[in-house]
């Protein structure tokens, strides 16, 4: 069977930098925080009280009320971001065969401030204050049901979940769908809304967030930098249209992108620490260019897991190291997680939109907070500022407890 090309038709964001694709753009190319002191709880006893939040979020904007209350926030955040997808897009559902239309759209944890307020209403009061709402409300796969449900699509729909790789997941495996001849629309990307009280407990027990930028929270999120103390939570969602070429030239659509290779890897190492050499995300990023037909020294941009953690960016840049060879020297790398926080299972699919936009609109985003060199991090990270630079080609990285490794790219239309 001969495989189509997947082009990107339409991209929605719900972040703390914006709601919408210019807002949120024009944020991060001004290299502009969202990091704040936390307010969704009480974080007295917590050693991190930093994240990115998402203030003002109205979800009557895009769901019924009365169904609101009977999801979860990271619901409520995929579904307002395939919405601004889908209006992005210009598809009209009612004259598609909504047959051929799937969704992917995962999440790395789900419905955690669900878990977090019906444990509470069982211990407090007992079983029967338990909502009925409750598991559907809290499964990783509600938010593709969702979405479908909203639309009438009957393609190909299940829930992605594989930690902070999820996003870019989904859309490379929604992208081999399409290619198999299964779909010839896709609605692909993540969601996640963790800032919760029994989230952060867990992750400060991990000791894996940052703690010493408690006072100064917009310096926390700090990738490559010999002063990065761990990484920061951020919450939001990234939505893809992705469409067959054929689908794509049939209804006149803009094209934003083309998903030109994708590969998935695993460390089999160890459940949160990357192996020392990074042989699994090298595997990952190799295959992808080998699958895209494409040469290191092609690559305008990498968009870096860039986690701000001290095992991560270091491993990482070996990585790059060990693909690019001498070009890892030349091509510019910067962590979006700098200005957005760590999304999560959201975090691949908002940097594809980075990779994107850097793509059409010719600016590399920056890497804040970048004051110190470490000596282990060594590469051109687009440090404080933003760069114009013309590329068609843009490579995103994301990596997941488990041992989860995923490489995506990008290419100008």
């Amino acid at each position: 069977m001969a495989q189509e090309r997947i082009f990107v038709t339409g991209m929605g964001v719900i972040s703390a930098l914006g709601e919408d694709i210019p807002t949120f753009w024009s944020n991060i190319t001004a290299g502009k925080s969202s990091i704040g002191s936390v307010t969704a709880f009480d974080t007295e006893g917590f050693t991190s009280k930093v994240a990115g939040e998402i203030h003002d979020f109205d979800v009557t904007q895009y769901m019924d009320p009365k169904e609101a209350k009977r999801n979860d926030r990271y619901t409520h955040f995929a579904l307002a971001a395939a919405k601004r997808a889908v209006e992005d897009s210009g598809v009209d559902f009612e004259n598609t065969d909504t047959d051929r239309v799937g969704v992917l759209v995962g999440s790395g944890i789900g419905g955690m401030d669900t878990i977090e307020k019906q444990a509470k209403n069982l211990f407090d009061k007992g079983p029967r204050r338990v909502s009925a709402f409750m598991i559907p409300s809290l499964i990783s796969n509600i938010a593709s049901g969702i979405i479908s449900i909203e639309y009438g699509l009957k393609g190909p729909n299940f829930g992605v979940v594989s930690a902070c790789a999820t996003g870019s997941h989904a859309i490379g495996e929604a992208a081999r769908i399409m290619r198999t001849g299964d779909a010839d629309i896709m609605l692909a990307g993540g969601s996640e809304a963790t800032i919760t009280a029994l989230a952060f407990a867990g992750f400060c027990s991990l000791k894996a967030m940052s703690t010493e930028y408690n006072d100064t929270p917009e310096l926390a999120s700090r990738p490559f930098d010999l002063n990065r103390d761990g990484f920061v939570m951020g919450e939001g969602a990234g939505v893809l249209v992705l469409e067959t070429e054929s689908s794509a030239k049939k209804r006149g659509a803009k094209v934003y992108a083309e998903v030109a290779g994708y590969s998935a890897t695993n460390d089999a190492y160890h459940i949160t620490a990357p192996t020392p050499d990074g042989y699994g995300l090298s595997l990952a990023i190799r295959n992808c260019l080998r699958q895209a037909e494409v040469t290191a020294d092609q690559v305008g941009y990498i968009n870096a897991h860039g986690t701000s953690t001290k095992y991560n960016d270091s491993t990482e840049t070996g990585c790059i190291k060990s693909v690019f060879g001498d070009a890892a020297y030349k091509v510019p790398v910067s962590s979006t997680k700098s200005m957005t926080g760590h999304l999560l299972g959201a975090a691949g699919a908002v940097e594809a939109i980075c990779c994107i936009q850097a793509i059409n609109e010719g600016v590399l985003p920056p890497t804040i907070n970048y004051t110190t060199p470490d000596p282990e991090c060594d590469l051109d990270y687009v440090p404080n500022t933003a760069r114009e630079a013309k590329i068609d080609y843009a490579l995103s990285n994301n990596l997941g407890f488990g041992g989860h490794n995923t490489s995506i790219l990008f290419k100008r239309a």
